[in-house]
């Protein structure tokens, strides 16, 4: 489903990712691990359009959506097309404060024409009961814990029916008693066999629901495999990384 080939990113002097490779089939979910400053988000924010990488591809199903050796950048609303392959949760949830979470989740869908009007929210509201907060539809934001706002983010993110749902540190704003929740919505969306790319100092759950992790460092993936190699590093980095937890 997903091609990353040799992408590179720099900001000034700052070599971010420096030749990023790596493969994630349909259905598969893939834990992204390292320390901070280590180019995990960066590469998030490049395959969801955020960021262009400066050298690489990027492809989905075979469709290039992204390749640096052409030197145009997209318009608008070609950037919008290319980033509905991929939903984004952020660490911070994002909500729109001013509006309900029934709001949240049917806003973008509604404005992008993703269906009519009925369709998009029926959906809506089975997205809203799935992540478990069928009696806070029409809260506000402001009405809800980290760990609800979180779970709202991510119905948001799935309401537009993504190829690929990638995660950024989703609990890291969390307190560790939210925490669960939110992994608890992450766990029954890969066993639903979401394709997924997360990003997380979670590492029990990390082995858990992961088919590959890739441990970066530096910019580049300093090692790859399937979760037993959190069981048996075999670099000195790996081993140093998780020694900290």
């Amino acid at each position: 489903m997903l091609e990353v080939k040799n992408i590179y990113k720099s900001f000034g002097r700052n070599h971010v990712l420096r030749g990023i490779d790596f493969n994630l089939e349909q259905g598969e979910v893939l834990s992204i691990i390292g320390s901070s400053g280590s180019g995990k988000t960066t590469l998030l924010r490049c395959l969801n359009s955020l960021e262009f990488a400066d050298e690489g591809q990027i492809i989905v199903n075979g469709e290039p959506i992204f390749d640096a050796s052409i030197n145009k950048r997209p318009s608008e609303s070609e950037l919008r097309q290319k980033r509905l392959h991929f939903g984004l949760v952020f660490q911070n949830f994002n909500l729109f404060p001013q509006y309900s979470v029934f709001e949240n989740v049917t806003l973008a869908p509604k404005l992008l024409n993703k269906g009519g009007k009925e369709e998009i929210e029926q959906y809506a509201l089975e997205l809203i009961e799935s992540v478990g907060l069928r009696d806070k539809v029409n809260s506000y934001p402001c009405e809800l814990s980290g760990g609800q706002q979180q779970r709202v983010a991510i119905a948001r993110a799935l309401a537009m029916k993504p190829n690929i749902l990638c995660f950024d540190e989703p609990t890291s704003a969390l307190d560790p008693e939210l925490t669960g929740e939110v992994l608890k919505v992450i766990r029954s969306l890969a066993e639903k066999k979401m394709t997924m790319i997360i990003v997380t100092h979670e590492m029990a759950f990390a082995h858990d629901v992961s088919d590959q992790i890739i441990f970066m460092d530096g910019g580049v993936i300093a090692e790859r495999g399937t979760p037993d190699i959190l069981d048996h590093p075999k670099s000195e980095r790996l081993q140093a990384f998780l020694t900290s937890f």
